[in-house]
């Protein structure tokens, strides 16, 4: 069983590095600086995965709306790169999630409810950074497998899945494999133990090269995100998490301190409370399902359903 998993590692490596390199253009560096002192300019930034821009462009089309001059600056990778981008200023706004921005923070926090999370990512963040008010919707890791692959195994939670670590072929971003929620939690909490040769990297955040390589038997479980449209459409199970290795995770806006003002606080705030879990899959259905629509179409589309496309107040 190793070699097909050898195999599509460097499959699945590859088209992440062209993918990655795009023609050798940097997110980051193509914005050529931040904005500035001027607090009503505001780059907005995004991850490297579909949700994540849609949000953010949901942000941008919501503060333009409010009287922003608003830029974006999207694909620009895991949060080990726009973390240090929102410091440096090349980016003032992101959407993140609330327990693994925590974790990335304070490796080895015990804080895994909502509460506990909240309370603790303030200090966690300061002095540069803040965060505006968490949305109700909330996207999880989550470890996935087939409905075959459970039935088989007869698998409830991600305990039952530990008895087969030696015949699990894991698929999960490259950082999966160092951060403590990825496999060194799920080794301690769950004796879910993945052999590095075991260990697939595929780099679109859970999205359809995960779906493809898990749903084709190239892997047998895989990091994909509970929002995501694959889990009905292909039938995919979610194992239980019973121990909390994946803390809570909802949606959250991460600002610059310096650019934060009562202006652009109540505009994050306002997004974030129309944002629940429901609007979110939603949205992950229009964009990565079958309609294939254009996040930042999307983005405008949501904006006008929920009566944010004029001023508020």
């Amino acid at each position: 069983m190793r070699k097909p998993v050898f195999t599509v590692a460097l499959t699945l490596t590859a088209v992440v590095s062209l993918s990655a390199c795009g023609g050798g253009s940097d997110p980051l560096a193509a914005e050529g600086g931040g904005s500035g002192d001027d607090a009503n300019a505001i780059i907005v930034g995004g991850a490297n995965f579909p949700e994540s821009e849609t949000v953010a462009n949901i942000y941008a089309e919501v503060l333009r709306a409010n009287g922003f001059d608003v830029d974006t600056t999207l694909d620009i990778g895991s949060r080990e790169a726009y973390i240090p981008a929102l410091r440096d200023g090349s980016i003032d706004v992101i959407p993140d999630y609330t327990g693994n921005l925590l974790q990335y923070l304070v490796p080895g926090t015990t804080a895994v409810t909502a509460e506990d999370v909240d309370a603790a990512l303030p200090a966690a963040l300061a002095p540069d950074l803040e965060i505006a008010t968490p949305a109700p919707a909330e996207d999880k890791d989550a470890v996935v497998v087939t409905a075959e692959t459970a039935q088989k195994w007869n698998l409830k939670t991600i305990a039952d899945l530990a008895a087969h670590s030696e015949e699990v072929a894991f698929g999960a971003p490259a950082e999966f494999q160092e951060r403590p929620v990825g496999l060194p939690g799920l080794s301690a909490k769950y004796g879910l133990n993945i052999s590095p040769d075991r260990f697939v990297p595929i780099a679109d955040g859970g999205g359809p090269a995960t779906v493809d390589a898990l749903v084709s038997g190239q892997i047998t479980a895989a990091n994909i995100f509970t929002t995501s449209p694959a889990i009905v459409e292909e039938g995919l199970v979610v194992l239980g998490d019973p121990d909390n290795n994946f803390p809570a995770q909802n949606v959250v806006p991460v600002l610059r301190a310096d650019k934060k003002s009562p202006k652009l606080i109540e505009v994050l705030d306002t997004v974030s409370a129309k944002l629940t879990t429901e609007e979110l899959t939603d949205l992950n259905v229009e964009v990565s399902g079958d309609a294939k629509t254009e996040p930042d179409e999307a983005a405008r589309s949501w904006v006008e359903a929920q009566g944010l496309g004029e001023p508020i107040g």
